[in-house]
């Protein structure tokens, strides 16, 4: 509650208004509630229809219902299921109005409160006794534990579960079974939480007030004493029974005195536990807990001393071996102990000065109100000492400067027979509801005032005079008569007690007091209670006998003697004790003060019923307490003619949807002042004007039906909205399905060349753009395959290959690739030499290839580990060779040329994580045999063309690419047709026809200057088929012109062959170039199921391109005196063209002498430059499969690791084979590379030896 005055309105002020977020649609479809749950909603205020809406809800298992910010509480006598952990979330930073009432709202609003406004808070419990005040305090420190810090700091933690384990300790020792309430709290409890800056909980302390210690010595019927006693007697472990001497509680007077030792729904042996448990957390040493539980059985065997006439007719104790052991327990005499609990010690006084001493015997009344008095001492003495040690664990562990205070006290109570513990209880009661109306009711009418709203006063009942009537001390109040009758005759408790009844009459004047003879009526809130006079006065003085007080003292027990009885009398000491009414007045008004202090929420219990039933809801008894709690008043004056209030910022908040002004498809766009803001939503509404008023900060709306049609506007707006948002929905879905299919789509054409690309991207990092690069690389980028020799799984020379290497176990082939080498020469320079290169996850094998006679040896000359390789040194210019730094050896570094040098250094890189660095110079310096240093040249000149001249370490090599150049992308696929939905079954295996298909015509004739095109990102290469380059017979003469006939429209797909495909497979068609194939079945694979002149088989994809056929128009007549030149049929032009150094072009008699001089310059210039990668022979497809089955797909590659990032992760490695036929593989490379080096005549002898 805020306290600072708001002052008048002024005409040049404008309060701008708060931005809101979004709107949140889940507003207009919350579940519908029964009754209302703010009850100044209610059409009608009476407290019948306060009561009715209370059952209504109370019926459908709603048992909180809203005055404003006050919370009611209805005891449902049940277990609802609605303090979870996940209702607990749901209330976390919400305000009242955004969930449903809870004391959950109320526990976040005054967190919240504190942390936004600086200022201390205090909750408010008050209800009857069994109204559900205790349940209601926990779940508040349930909540306020939940939400407060971020559980990482250990101090923190640890004060939270303290705080909440002060509840089931301070429940067995101030908790008890009454006729109303299983577990009534027979004390006030005051718990104040401290937090830090930051709302973090620091520590804690507890105030206890006015335990209810006459519950120790006797209960009424059916009734029972405090819980801690029966848990000691169920389950005190074996030691506590031996040392103790505790049995059941039918053994002990005052546990079984009421007839009433079990309670349905309550397990002492359980709770036990969990006050042990309690007594751990809170920091209990099991020294203390010893003392504790000692003090327990004393009190209970005191209650078991039985006391008889002797033959003078005083008391005399029955059986003296139970005093012996409650002496032995106390560490005292036994016949002090028997001493001061039958006689009592009078001394008499002559003018101021000492006299006589007597020693007077008791009778048996008078030796059992000692024997109580002496338990009941003990067991408050033992509780407060328990709060005591409670606070010190609780104590704040570093400064704090907010509270959150939680007020559990006992509720309002009328008995049959009251006595000095009810006037006390109903005193903190009324105390309590007097700060409820000064803070809510007189509060609630200043607000009006402030904001300057015209309104008619509301009369409502205040209890100060009812206060005055009790604690006043001038006129005397019953605390002061009370203490002047106990001052005047402290002798005789009887002749007290009347002195009282006679010092009532100063009261009678006072219209809520009535005497009527030994009892008196005071006319309090709740209702009209009958007070008992005997034995007031006895209970007020609350003091001990001398006698009582020197045997505690006398104990050698140091807990009894020093902790529990610190004091000691003083004989000369003429000050008068403080009395029980003054200790009660005092630490009340005390806790008003500090609650004055405070931000207050309330929450007002209310009792069902009598019975503890979860099925009955007795009304008369709820609107008992509904107009005793003031409600009804509560509910008026929150109204005072406007049911609903609120800021100007909340409001347009709230209903900026309502306004075309305000809002806009869910969108705030106001940017005025809040309270224009609110006029416009007003008037757009048509809200008439006697309906609202504007305060200087607040609007205030008179009925809640207004209020209530407002909502209903809101709640329409979203089902306005529905069917936008449900077209926007199914829009957004459309694109998304969209999208994901493109997504999948190139994800099917790229998700194999991702982890080939990466490589090749890692071998541009490690080159740091420093080195030229070769003309033919740029044409398109090639994927880093690794194993071009198929060393790991192929047949013929692979396996040659890779039985000379040996692999280890664990050993993988890498990188695999035909290459040179340094060799020495006697007294003469080194020359290259071709050697077969093999890098693995462990060493590098250089392999040479010799003849025995007439058949090829492959042996393994050089073995180097990856270890041992320091460093790999490469030249700025684009010449291939490669210097790997070998660590102490003793043939000195590896000299080696490599085509694809990039990416055998990146393999390598990869492999040793980095470790292995590549330098890039214009020389570069290595060592020979004998660790002799040598420093490699290298020159540029233009005249040493393909790979450049080697000659006494000096290298020449022609100009190539800048060293930043990019490759252009890969070269476009197009993108495949749409399979008709009528797909053809594979047709069966007809091994026959497939070997026996008819070859072309002899008179077809292939596309001029066609040749075969390489893919840039391949790893097998078919050689090109000779048959291309023979001559083709000419054409016969040409026949009539006639008119065409109609295009007949292919059923399948038709595709054109743009290489031909010679095969001697089973299941396989062959083709020449040109052949139009009809294709029935698309395998990813690579494999196609086609068909050709009536025969079915696979064909490989990547030799295909989509065929569309020409469109045939009528050409026009000959002329007349000229021969037609013959016609070359149309032919769909071809992506990429080029021609192979390694085939001639095709002589065509029938293409015209410019065109064919024409294509004889294009192939001197191809002869004349390298043939770049992506010109090369088309790619050989994976394993050809079995009809129907098809092949496995390709693994996914891993991505490789960075240079210098993180730790290296595992090589990429080359996707394995898809089968086929590895040797074709092999050879198939082989005559690439062949082809290339043919283009240098200083290669040929070299071509041989390979």
């Amino acid at each position: 509650m805020a306290k600072k005055l708001l002052g008048k309105k002024t005409a040049g002020e404008k309060i701008k208004a708060k931005r809101p977020v979004k709107a949140d649609w889940k507003d207009g479809v919350k579940k519908k509630q029964v009754g209302v749950s703010d009850m100044t909603m209610l059409t009608k205020i009476t407290n019948e229809a306060i009561n009715e809406n209370l059952q209504k809800r109370w019926q459908n298992a709603e048992i909180y219902t809203y005055i404003g910010h006050v919370l009611i509480s209805v005891n449902p006598f049940r277990d609802l299921g609605i303090y979870t952990d996940e209702v607990l979330e749901s209330y976390k930073g919400k305000n009242l109005l955004e969930m449903p009432p809870h004391v959950f709202a109320i526990a976040e609003s005054s967190y919240h409160h504190m942390n936004s406004y600086k200022e201390n808070q205090c909750i408010i419990i008050s209800g009857e006794s069994g109204a559900g005040k205790t349940e209601a305090a926990k779940r508040i420190m349930q909540y306020i534990a939940a939400v407060s810090g971020d559980g990482q700091n250990s101090s923190i933690k640890e004060i939270k579960e303290m705080v909440l384990a002060t509840n089931p300790l301070l429940e067995s020792f101030g908790c008890a079974k009454t006729l109303r309430n299983d577990n009534s709290s027979r004390h006030g409890k005051y718990l104040e939480i401290q937090f830090n800056g930051q709302g973090e909980p620091v520590g804690a302390v507890i105030t206890n007030y006015l335990l209810e210690k006459n519950r120790v010595v006797g209960q009424i019927e059916n009734e029972r004493n405090f819980h801690i006693f029966y848990q000691l007697t169920k389950a005190a472990p074996a030691e506590y029974r031996e040392t103790y001497g505790l049995q059941g509680p039918e053994s002990f007077l005052y546990t079984s005195k009421s007839g009433c030792l079990d309670v349905p729904g309550i397990n002492d042996a359980q709770d036990f536990q969990e006050t042990l448990n309690a007594m751990g957390v809170i920091g209990l040493q099991k020294h203390e807990q010893d003392e504790i539980f000692k003090t327990l059985a004393i009190i209970l065997w005191l209650g078991n001393i039985v006391f008889v006439e002797n033959d003078e007719g005083n008391a005399m104790i029955s059986d003296m071996d139970v005093a012996n052991f409650i002496a032995y327990l106390m560490e005292v005499d036994g016949e002090v102990l028997a001493k001061a609990l039958t006689s009592r010690i009078m001394e008499t006084q002559r003018g101021g000065r000492r006299g006589s001493v007597y020693e007077v015997p008791l009778n048996i009344i008078q030796a059992t109100s000692v024997r109580d008095a002496l338990s009941k001492s003990m067991y408050e003495r033992l509780f407060e000492w328990i709060v005591t040690r409670v606070n010190v664990s609780l104590q704040a562990r570093s400064a704090h400067q907010y509270t959150v205070g939680v007020l559990d006290i006992y509720g309002f109570e009328i008995f049959e027979e009251n006595s000095f513990e009810q006037l006390c209880i109903n005193y903190v009661n009324e105390k309590l509801q007097q700060i409820f109306i000064e803070l809510t009711l007189k509060a609630e009418q200043e607000e009006y005032v402030r904001e300057q709203i015209e309104w008619t006063p509301i009369k409502f009942f205040n209890n100060k005079v009812v206060c005055d009537l009790i604690e006043e001390k001038r006129p005397p109040g019953l605390f002061a008569a009370l203490n002047d009758a106990c001052a005047t005759a402290h002798a005789d408790s009887g002749a007290a007690d009347n002195s009282f009844v006679q010092r009532l009459g100063f009261l009678s004047s006072n219209p809520h007091f009535e005497s009527r003879g030994s009892k008196f009526l005071i006319r309090h809130y709740a209702g009209d209670v009958n007070y008992n006079v005997e034995g007031m006065t006895d209970k007020n003085k609350d003091s001990l006998l001398k006698d009582l007080l020197d045997l505690a003292s006398g104990s050698q027990n140091q807990f009894i003697s020093n902790t529990l009885f610190p004091e000691r009398v003083d004989p000369n000491s003429k000050k008068r004790p403080p009395t029980a009414g003054d200790k009660i007045k005092l630490s009340c008004n005390t806790l008003v003060t500090k609650l004055m202090q405070c931000h207050p929420s309330y929450i007002r219990t209310i009792k069902s019923n009598d019975n503890r039933s979860p099925s009955e809801f007795d009304e008369k008894r709820v609107q008992h307490q509904v107009q005793y709690l003031g409600l009804c008043e509560n509910i008026r004056v929150r109204r005072a003619g406007f049911a609903y209030r609120t800021t100007f910022d909340k409001f347009v908040e709230r209903f900026y949807l309502l306004c075309p002004l305000t809002g806009y498809a869910g969108d705030y766009i106001w940017n005025g002042s809040a309270n224009t803001g609110t006029l416009e939503i007003l008037k757009h509404n048509n809200i008439p004007q006697e309906e609202w008023q504007m305060g200087t900060s607040k609007v205030f709306i008179r009925h809640p039906e207004t209020i209530f049609a407002l909502e209903n506007l809101r709640d329409k707006y979203w089902h306005n909205m529905a069917t936008r948002i449900q077209r926007a929905w199914r829009a957004y879905v459309r694109h998304k399905i969209e999208c994901a299919k493109k997504i999948q789509r190139f994800w099917r054409q790229n998700k194999y060349n991702i982890g080939y690309l990466q490589m090749r991207d890692y071998g541009t990092q490690l080159l740091q753009g420093q080195k030229e690069r070769r003309r033919y690389s740029l044409v398109s980028m090639r994927r880093f395959t690794g194993d071009y020799l198929d060393v790991k799984t192929g047949s013929g020379l692979a396996s040659m290959i890779r039985n000379a290497i040996s692999l280890k176990p664990g050993e993988e082939v890498i990188f695999s690739m035909r290459g040179n080498t340094l060799v020495p020469r006697a007294m003469r320079s080194s020359v290259p030499s071709p050697r077969t290169l093999v890098l693995t996850n462990q060493n590098l094998h250089i392999i040479v290839t010799t003849k025995q006679g007439k058949a090829l040896s492959m042996v393994d000359e050089k073995v180097v580990s990856l270890n041992v390789i320091s460093g790999v040194s490469v030249s700025t210019l684009q010449d291939d060779w490669v210097i790997l730094h070998i660590d102490n050896s003793p043939d000195g570094d590896a000299i080696i040329s490599c085509t694809f040098k990039t990416e055998m250094i990146a393999h390598m890189a990869q492999q040793t994580g980095g470790r292995v660095k590549v330098s890039v110079a214009p020389q570069i310096q290595y060592k020979k045999k004998g660790g002799k240093s040598v420093t490699m040249k290298f020159v540029k000149d233009e005249t040493a063309k393909h790979d450049g001249i080697y000659k006494s370490h000096v290298v020449k090599i022609c100009s190539g690419a800048p060293a930043g150049s990019q490759s252009n992308p890969p070269c476009a696929v197009k993108p495949r047709p749409t399979q008709n939905s009528n797909r053809r079954a594979p047709a069966p295996r007809k091994t026959n026809n497939a070997r026996s298909a008819p070859r072309p015509a002899p008179n077809a004739r292939p596309a001029p200057n066609a040749s075969p095109v390489a893919s840039p990102i391949s790893n097998n290469i078919r050689p090109v088929s000779t048959s291309i380059g023979r001559s083709v017979p000419p054409p016969p003469p040409p026949a009539p012109i006639a008119s065409p006939p109609p295009p007949v429209t292919p059923t399948l797909p038709q595709y054109k062959a743009i290489y031909p495909f010679q095969s001697q497979e089973a299941g396989e068609i062959q083709f020449e170039r040109g052949d139009i194939l009809e294709i029935e079945q698309k395998d990813e694979n690579g494999w196609w199921l086609a068909r050709k002149d009536g025969i079915e088989g696979w064909v490989p994809s990547n030799y295909l391109e989509e065929y569309v056929p020409p469109v045939v128009s009528t050409p026009p007549p000959p002329p007349p005196a000229r021969r037609p030149a013959p016609s070359v049929p149309a032919q769909p032009r071809i992506p990429v063209v080029a021609q192979s150094a390694a085939a001639p072009p095709a002589s065509n008699p029938a293409v015209p002498a410019w065109k064919a001089e024409l294509e004889a310059r294009k192939a001197n210039s191809a002869t004349a430059s390298p043939v770049p990668a992506a010109r090369r022979a088309p790619p050989a497809p994976g394993q050809k499969p079995v009809v129907p089955a098809k092949p496995m797909v390709p693994a996914k590659p891993m991505v490789p690791s960075r240079p210098g990032v993180g730790a290296p992760k595992p090589a990429p490695r080359a996707p394995p084979r898809v089968g086929g036929d590895t040797s074709n593989a092999a050879a198939s490379l082989a005559d690439a590379l062949r082809a290339r080096r043919n283009q240098a005549s200083h290669h040929d002898d070299d071509d041989d030896e390979w």
